[in-house]
């Protein structure tokens, strides 16, 4: 037996540490994570190893390096799904270490998410006065920023400064405080409220004037916020300072190469060209003047307009809203006991679950709504009445009518909104009051689950789980066993070789458009499952039904560090030549495959090398990720090195 001798993290942070204040951690901090990295998982130490992955993450965000960045995340995502400690404060940070690489990334859809999922769990992993989950509302705060949902950014905002002031030693020297009312500063001018954000601003000041914490890298950015919140005021010596004062922390803590540094010193080099046009002698008289006569907003700047009603709302975010506005409160008033074990949000079936509707979606089942969960006690004492309240709320919100046009598959025991049993929903959904298990009996009723059912049972949003019973069962389905992902992986490279590689030429060469069409159908579905799989369900989902397959692998794809993120063009490529691939004309010239003519258009063609394109990536990927040592590209040909690494024999095809 060999042993491994155990890994310290605690020696392992303090390097770390040495190296940051070293100003060496630019050149020697990654080679020094990786080899730590490939130690623990040498010796299966699964904490240490979320460990370095989180810090990794963090240093890739600083660099700007978000490619690997996003690779660590999936890898750290995946480990707490198979360690089981989903709803830790470990997978808490994790998730807010993701999110908050995908936002520095301009991901804003997947931050939010994954913020939204980290709060989520904060309520039963962080004390209501951690400095944590202040930290999360400020970043949640600046993803809604950079959707321009300024409304919703500063409630966030207000809430970790809540937060912050109630857990402060002395919030009059408080950093994070100080960074909090600048980050105010900026949403306040943006909504429009010039007297509160410059109360803010005053506010940042003074605690940044009070000479405490000056040296400290994250200092920078509560200078970045005071220096755009003085250009906001037309002071624009005291911006330069800031500004100035920030890019000097920048490069000493982080290095200049890196976004942190270059949109800095971009914002510094604008102030000072709006000095030099201005006067500050005429700055106050000119920002007066803007204010009476400027049309687009009183700061100067293009103005947002925040409506009560949106014609172009989301039906998640109108779900989220009603909840928030009318839901929640609800609870509050009727069910105060109650409200710690409900949770509340939307998934299951619908366009607008998964955020692919459109103004077209709203002929059915589109309306004000959400779930209410329970459990199943909870359901049994309280559900009825519950379900009756529900009913009563508001008939309209927002301009738009709860009372829809609803599908019949859509109602009685396959309703999609109201209030439910967890059991009661997951089996409506799916068939199974609870997840399978991942031991080998369990194994063949994974397989019984559809990818498309899998989807709409972990699609959607929670609003708020603060039991975590439902989110626990959530995560459940998305835990799919590596053997059963292995397995399904072994299929579609199957169906990729059998449908797309062998059978696609051959229909063609017989003129049997039908079969030929048939058979592209049945590559690019699997090929969709494949990139799905190969992405891991625990990180990326799974496959949802047919009608949204492309624009799911789209989002997919244009994920930063998805796995095999060039494949959806080129199925888009396949699908708009298919068309023209079929002609009764016969070319002697061209080559036979055994009995049969050779695809005999230049279209055609082309349709087989993009297939051939396909299939070397994922071949490419296979090898990439351990799963084969073949350069074979006939995919079938993979299958067994694939099945190598399945443990159950109940799960091998061959």
């Amino acid at each position: 037996m060999i042993s491994h001798k155990a890994f310290d993290t605690s020696a392992f942070l303090a390097h770390l540490d040495h190296l940051f204040d070293t100003k060496q951690a630019v050149t020697q901090a990654e080679p020094y994570m990786l080899e730590c990295l490939h130690e623990v998982r040498e010796s299966a130490d699964h904490g240490a190893e979320l460990t370095i992955l989180n810090e990794l993450m963090g240093f890739y965000r600083s660099q700007s390096m978000y490619e690997k960045g996003a690779a660590s995340t999936q890898e750290a995502l995946h480990l707490v799904t198979q360690m089981g400690i989903e709803g830790t404060e470990a997978a808490t940070t994790t998730l807010i270490n993701a999110a908050t690489l995908y936002r520095a990334a301009g991901d804003s859809d997947t931050a939010l998410s994954l913020y939204q999922e980290a709060l989520d769990q904060s309520t039963r992993t962080l004390a209501p006065t951690d400095r944590k989950l202040a930290a999360l509302h400020n970043n949640l705060s600046i993803v809604y920023s950079d959707m321009n949902n300024y409304r919703q950014a500063q409630k966030e905002l207000e809430k970790a400064l809540t937060i912050l002031t109630d857990s402060s030693e002395d919030p009059s020297t408080d950093i994070d405080i100080g960074s909090t009312h600048a980050n105010l500063a900026l949403v306040c001018y943006r909504n429009h409220q010039p007297e509160i954000a410059s109360a803010h601003v005053r506010a940042a000041m003074k605690i940044f004037a009070s000479g405490k914490h000056q040296d400290a890298s994250h200092f920078s950015s509560a200078l970045a916020a005071a220096g755009e919140s003085f250009f906001r005021m037309g002071k624009y010596t005291e911006s330069i300072e800031a500004y100035q004062r920030a890019l000097d922390l920048i490069a000493r803590s982080y290095g200049t190469e890196n976004d942190y540094y270059s949109i800095t010193s971009a914002n510094l080099a604008a102030v000072k060209e709006a000095a030099a046009q201005v006067p500050e002698r005429e700055e106050a008289q000119d920002r007066e003047q803007e204010q009476t006569h400027n049309p687009d907003g009183a700061d100067g700047f293009e103005k947002v307009t925040v409506h009560a009603v949106s014609p172009d709302i989301s039906g998640l975010e109108l779900s989220r809203r009603f909840w928030e506005e009318c839901g929640k409160p609800l609870l509050e008033e009727k069910y105060p006991q109650l409200r710690p074990r409900i949770a509340a949000g939307l998934v299951g079936h619908g366009s607008e679950v998964y955020g692919f509707d459109d103004v077209f979606s709203r002929d059915h089942d589109f309306a004000p709504r959400f779930c209410l969960w329970l459990t199943a006690d909870d359901y049994a004492h309280f559900g009825e009445q519950l379900q009756h309240d529900y009913d009563a709320l508001p008939d309209t919100f927002l301009g738009f009518q709860r009372k829809i046009k609803k599908t019949p598959r859509s109602q009685g025991t396959q309703r999609r909104d109201g209030v439910f049993s967890i059991p009661e929903f997951y089996e409506s959904v799916t068939g199974l009051p609870s997840a399978p298990g991942d031991g080998d009996t369990e194994a063949v009723q994974w397989l019984t689950i559809d990818e498309a059912t899998l989807s709409a049972a972990t699609n959607g949003r929670i609003f708020a789980d603060p039991l975590g019973a439902f989110s626990r069962e959530r995560r459940l389905f998305k835990a799919m066993p590596d053997d059963v992902r292995l397995s399904l992986i072994s299929r579609r490279l199957g169906m990729m070789s059998q449908a797309g590689q062998y059978n696609f030429p051959r229909m063609v060469a017989r003129h049997q458009s039908e079969g030929a069409w048939r058979s592209l159908n049945e590559f690019i579905h699997a090929t969709a499952s494949l990139v799905f799989l190969l992405n891991t369900p625990s990180a990326a989902g799974y496959l949802p039904y047919y009608k949204w397959e492309m624009t799911a692998l789209k989002k997919l794809s244009h994920r930063m560090g998805a796995k095999l993120s060039g494949i959806s063009p080129l199925l888009t490529r396949i699908m708009e030549n298919s068309s023209a691939c079929f002609t009764k004309e016969q070319d002697s010239a061209r080559p036979r495959i055994g009995d049969y003519e050779a695809p005999h258009s230049r279209t055609a063609d082309t349709v087989m090398d993009t297939i051939s394109t396909v299939c070397a990536q994922v071949r490419d990927e296979l090898v990439a990720e351990g799963l084969t040592t073949s350069v074979e590209s006939f995919l079938e040909w993979q299958r067994p090195y694939v099945e190598e690494s399945i443990q159950n024999p109940q799960l091998r095809s061959l």
